[in-house]
């Protein structure tokens, strides 16, 4: 029988948690921390200092021997560099263990490794890390032993933010500052903020590592850049919700366990639609600790694979004819007192602060459409978005039939004269209860779908921080509720000016309201008409950064300034060019070292036998026929593979980065497919027992 496991005992073991500050620091410190948590402010050295030894005893309490600032900087991926707690022996030569305030607040990793898109130049080393109060610091345990980690913000030495994590805490500032303002102006003089929100939905491939490590593609670039479709796809659907394996379930259970361990509230765990993905996804939290939570998640998603002789693939597209995956987003915005902005009630017509909201974010969307989609702008992304199973790259809003019937009431009349009721669902089984319907359906389709409460923005790629997402969300709907709070705060009739304020933003914006099927072809060719943005790239999608209306927006809120912004561009243009050159530079060598080696081979087993069949005199039609099928691919590959060396040699030479990122996209990225067609082709041609790598068929269902 195994042993119960107890969730409530062991959840957030490896995390300082509120409640472990208050057992261990003064009152007055506690007091402090929960003040600067809550309202802002410095922590004075000395409170630093206790908070500092109890956040120490604890960890060595725990088998901690050194400390990290853990960071992330704009590879979209963590950082941490370990210092031990060891200090100079004393007299008797006696090792102490120490850790002071001023090391809990400040650190200085090497600030030019990392990308900083020219902010930083390789001889300016310095850079600071700042202890982030607001996310609270864990345990991590591996091989190197128990490490303290301590998450931080990640600052060039000139002040520039070099991460992900400083910028999302500017804009939750900026948010809530904003929309105070809105709730003040409804009489609610009680909050004294509104938190951003965020329960990021996480998917995931699960391969054989053994299988896996035979797969060059897969360990440098994290998908097959060679592979024919294997018989059986996803087309029965039976995969999506069906009964998990017992391999996966293992590692489904040792994988809650290291996060309820680490404060991650993993709930919901599926198999996914595609042959060996799966999903899973947390509780909401504060938007600040879920960006922290959800690169946990990511981490500790792989740690635990290796444990079970599986590799967890993040990429967005690891595999080719089947869906890849993503990471709904999903937002939104509440008082500390309890008020939910995005719930619409029974009665959202009636919900005039609901319908201000909305009206805002409608605004918000359509306004920066393009800044919203380059949020989710990543390489591997560029594979998913509008492939019939991630949202389109065109960027829209699902209401659904309810709110949608709303605002076109609200635009033509300018009343709500009706609402559209949920109705019941009756199942026809005398058995089965009756069930109240919702007031309307969902959008799998659509990018940025209100769902009941919140918005799920459903096109961030799986291996994203979700970091820039919603520093953008956030940011863009401050600017709106900013606009809005100017006009209303000086109306001299609120009533008659909050619904004309209503009226004017959904009649505006209403061109971003889409409930239809966002894969067709006719929405394309629709979301042209009404002028919205249809940029299918990565790095077509860069220069939104930079644009006048996006550098008054970050800077209006102190959430970017340009030269930040203009960084991010130029890191955009590198990282997308360096990981093109990685792929290609693995398909070149692939294919000389493995592929077409073993297709000649092949070649001359067949010649081989067509002689022996002849001479043994029989009709060696199909072996001649299939030599020349076999033959022709190969020599079609062979002149593919000359091109794309060709084409990566002029890339490298390239020095201007955008130049570059769009040659990469434009020819190595076309070139590649190229190679790629006739290997396929060949892998369908040749003995299996030929063929030098794992097939598709292989990966994805001898899990």
């Amino acid at each position: 029988m195994s042993e119960v496991l107890n969730v409530e005992e062991i959840f957030g073991s490896k995390v300082f948690t509120l409640g472990k500050m208050k057992e261990r620091l003064p009152r007055s410190v506690y007091k402090e921390v929960t003040k600067i948590m809550e309202q802002g402010g410095e922590l004075s050295l000395a409170a630093a200092d206790v908070v500092a030894k109890a956040m120490k005893d604890w960890a060595v309490e725990n088998g901690a021997t050194h400390f990290t600032h853990w960071f992330q900087p704009l590879t979209g991926i963590t950082a941490e560099k370990h210092d031990a707690f060891v200090t100079h022996p004393d007299e008797e030569g006696r090792m102490l263990m120490e850790f002071s305030g001023k090391e809990l607040i400040k650190g200085e990793p090497d600030a030019s490794s990392f990308p900083s898109g020219g902010l930083r130049a390789t001889f300016e080393a310095r850079g600071y890390t700042v202890w982030d109060i607001t996310s609270p610091a864990f345990l991590k345990e591996d091989a190197v032993g128990v490490i303290l980690c301590i998450p931080t913000a990640f600052c060039s030495y000139t002040g520039e933010a070099l991460d992900k994590k400083t910028p999302l805490l500017r804009s939750m500032e900026a948010v809530s500052q904003q929309a105070l303002r809105i709730v003040r102006l409804f009489g609610n003089h009680e909050a004294t903020r509104v938190v951003a929100s965020v329960g990021p939905e996480q998917e995931y491939f699960l391969i054989d590592r053994e299988k896996y490590l035979q797969r060059e593609d897969l360990i440098f670039s994290g998908r097959t850049l060679f592979g024919a479709p294997a018989p059986k796809g996803q087309e029965l659907e039976d995969h999506y919700f069906g009964a998990i394996r017992e391999r996966i379930g293992s590692y489904m259970k040792d994988l809650n366990i290291e996060l309820w361990k680490l404060g991650v509230t993993a709930k919901t765990q599926h198999n996914e639609v595609a042959p060996a993905q799966h999903e899973l996804a947390p509780i909401y939290e504060t938007a600040n600790i879920a960006v922290d939570h959800n690169q946990l998640v990511m981490e500790t998603m792989k740690k635990v694979a290796g444990r079970h002789g599986l590799t967890c693939l993040l990429h967005e597209k690891p595999f080719a004819g089947v869906n890849g995956s993503g990471k709904h987003n999903n937002w939104s915005l509440g008082t500390d007192n309890g008020v939910n902005l995005l719930d619409p009630g029974d009665t959202p017509n009636e919900n005039i602060q609901f319908l201000l909201v909305l009206a805002c974010i409608m605004k918000a969307v359509d306004t920066h459409a393009d800044l919203l989609r380059q949020s989710a702008a990543d390489v591997g992304n560029d594979h998913r978005l509008g492939a019939n199973e991630a949202p389109p790259a065109i960027i829209s809003m699902f209401l659904g039939e309810q709110l949608e019937d709303v605002v076109k009431q609200l635009v033509e009349t300018g009343e709500v004269a009706h609402l559209l009721e949920g109705g019941k669902l009756e199942t026809g089984v005398s058995t089965l209860t009756d069930l109240e319907k919702d007031a309307t359906d969902r959008n799998r389709t659509s990018p940025f779908a209100f769902t009941g409460n919140k918005f799920e923005f459903r096109m961030v790629g799986s291996a994203d921080s979700i970091g820039s997402p919603n520093t953008t969300l956030n940011a863009i709907v401050a600017e709106a509720f900013c606009e809005a709070a100017d006009i209303l705060e000086k109306a001299d009739n609120f009533d008659q000016a909050v619904h004309d304020l209503i009226k004017e933003y959904m009649t505006k914006h209403q061109r971003i309201i889409f409930n239809g099927n966002g894969y067709s072809d006719e929405w394309v060719a629709e979301a042209e008409r009404r002028g919205l943005p249809n940029i299918k790239s990565m790095v077509e999608a860069a220069s939104t950064l930079t644009t006048d209306k996006a550098v008054k927006l970050f800077e209006k809120f102190g959430i970017f300034t340009k030269v930040e912004l203009e960084s991010r561009e130029e890191v955009t243009y590198e990282t997308y060019s360096k990981t093109i050159n990685i792929e290609a530079l693995t398909m070149i060598d692939m294919a000389k070292k493995q592929i077409l080696p073993a297709v000649i081979r092949y070649t001359r087993s067949l010649a081989d036998t067509v002689l022996a069949v002849k001479e043994a005199g029989a009709d060696a039609t199909v072996q001649s026929e299939l030599l020349g099928e076999v033959s022709a691919k190969l020599a079609e590959a062979k002149a593919a593979l000359i091109k794309l060396e060709k084409v990566e040699q002029e890339a490298s030479s390239i020095a201007e980065p955008k130049e570059q990122a769009f040659f990469y996209k434009d020819e190595v990225f076309s070139a590649m497919a190229q190679l790629r067609a006739p290997v396929d082709a060949l892998e369908m041609l040749v003995d299996k027992k030929v063929w030098p790598i794992p097939t598709y068929g292989d990966l994805i269902f001898e899990v």
